[in-house]
């Protein structure tokens, strides 16, 4: 398989190997493998009567810091080794933001956008009816991921429910449902459960990861972040360029699903200028800076972005123009955010990217060739499995919240993550600049080193 995810993410385990203690090479060989695979099948009776069967996966691949977790997507392109690839970076996300979890991953091999709203529910649920036995509070716990919501863990929620009911002398009310059953999963709306701020969540915790490595760039003078260190004010979004006055820093989002809108939106509203925006079918270049939430609103009502050119508060052809998701890697900006799918940057496209800082919000966006190249050209990568913790981060707390009977307010959540993330860039920032290495390596040290040191 071409830059076959799960291989992508062993190369980046062995770059880290090299700067471990010897004592620990040993163990090291447990993080190479899944402990436990999940493949199932299950039918679904589709809206015409027919009977169609799906095939879906949940990879369980380290519990040495607590129960697994991770989520479950929905997209045509699932396969084992892209779950069992994504599960493994849950496993070091979650320990890079020093949650007492372990990874997980889930999904099934579908194109929801082919499903009725009837068939879409009928697949979520026999999707946890068929991996319900192993999963649980205190064994995994899925999450939403690309194509799955907040209404599609309802509907998995109570399936498990169900499961509970049919499998226990204890029959779980469910308008009582308790932490053995709300906790099983999280990202569930809130008035089922869920927590204040996990919507935004995964976005919230890019930004306030980007405002704390460009505070930690315009402090440093370190010739390893000179290609970058030009890029300054965390707070406002602008940059002093060499004697140049401060002006905003372009940003370019690839993806415009929950977690690219909600980052382009807040940088937006930060002061940073949002130029591109994409999804699957293509984008929108606005040069003189996207008006973001007319943008998905236009999405919205045309089914796709073309013709989408929004700005100010208004839509005029006038405004913009198309470009292909390859012409928006390419696009001259300061930050470029890949949301959507693994492999993105490669070795082919690498030497043409013009952003000065990557702020990976997509799992895997990146392939380890494309690293070199970007590290080579003076690029900063701040990498997946620290910018996109806020969701895991805030998934923790709604778990944390539902396991404890407690209700917290937006606010707090929000302070709570923004406490975490920036806690979790200076010990990655503190392991780069002792190393004199890439982000990505130095959060791989670390996040290593604490599972390893969980496991006897």
């Amino acid at each position: 398989m071409l830059n076959n995810p799960f291989q992508n993410a062993l190369d980046q385990l062995q770059k880290a190997a090299s700067y471990l203690e010897k004592d620990s090479f040993s163990k090291l060989e447990i993080l190479k493998n899944p402990e436990k695979v999940i493949e199932v099948t299950f039918p679904i009776t589709m809206d015409d009567g027919s009977v169609r069967i799906f095939e879906g996966y949940r990879v369980q691949f380290n519990s040495a810091r607590g129960p697994y977790k991770g989520g479950i997507r929905f997209h045509p392109q699932v396969s084992m080794d892209e779950v069992k690839a994504l599960a493994f970076w849950m496993m070091m996300k979650c320990a890079v933001v020093n949650l007492p979890l372990g990874g997980g991953k889930g999904g099934v091999t579908v194109d929801p956008k082919q499903l009725s709203e009837k068939e879409l529910e009928r697949l979520s649920r026999g999707y946890m009816k068929a991996i319900a036995r192993d999963v649980g509070p205190l064994v995994d716990v899925p999450a939403p991921d690309v194509n799955t919501n907040p209404q599609i863990m309802a509907w998995m929620v109570d399936e498990y429910r169900k499961f509970k009911n049919q499998n226990s002398k204890i029959k779980i009310d469910k308008k009582n449902e308790g932490p053995e059953v709300l906790a099983m999963i999280t990202g569930k709306p809130v008035n089922k459960g869920g927590s204040e701020g996990r919507t935004e969540a995964t976005g919230m915790g890019g930004m306030f990861t980007l405002q704390a490595v460009l505070k930690k760039l315009s402090l440093s003078s370190s010739a390893h972040f000179s290609a970058a260190s030009k890029v300054a004010d965390s707070a406002t979004g602008s940059s002093k360029i060499g004697a140049n006055a401060p002006r905003q820093l372009i940003v370019a989002v690839q993806g415009f699903g929950n977690v690219g809108f909600f980052v382009a939106k807040l940088l937006s509203e930060k002061g940073f200028k949002v130029v591109a925006v994409s999804d699957s079918k293509g984008g929108v270049y606005v040069k003189q800076g996207i008006d973001v939430e007319k943008t998905l609103e236009c999405k919205k009502k045309n089914g796709h972005l073309e013709g989408c050119y929004c700005k100010e508060g208004a839509c005029d052809l006038a405004f913009g123009k198309r470009i292909t998701n390859q012409e928006l890697l390419e696009l001259p900006v300061d930050i470029l955010i890949p949301s959507a799918l693994e492999n993105q940057i490669t070795k082919e496209n690498a030497p043409k990217i013009q952003a000065k800082i990557i702020l990976e919000m997509a799992n895997g966006p990146t392939t380890p060739e494309a690293d070199e190249i970007l590290h080579k050209r003076g690029i900063i990568v701040i990498p997946d499995i620290l910018a996109n913790a806020g969701g895991v981060t805030v998934s923790y707390f709604e778990w944390y919240q539902n396991r404890n009977n407690q209700r917290w307010s937006k606010d707090k959540v929000n302070q709570k993550l923004k406490e975490v993330m920036n806690e979790s860039v200076d010990s990655v920032w503190a392991e780069s600049q002792k190393h004199r290495i890439p982000l990505r390596t130095a959060a791989f040290i670390l996040a290593t080193k604490r599972i390893l040191s969980k496991i006897k």
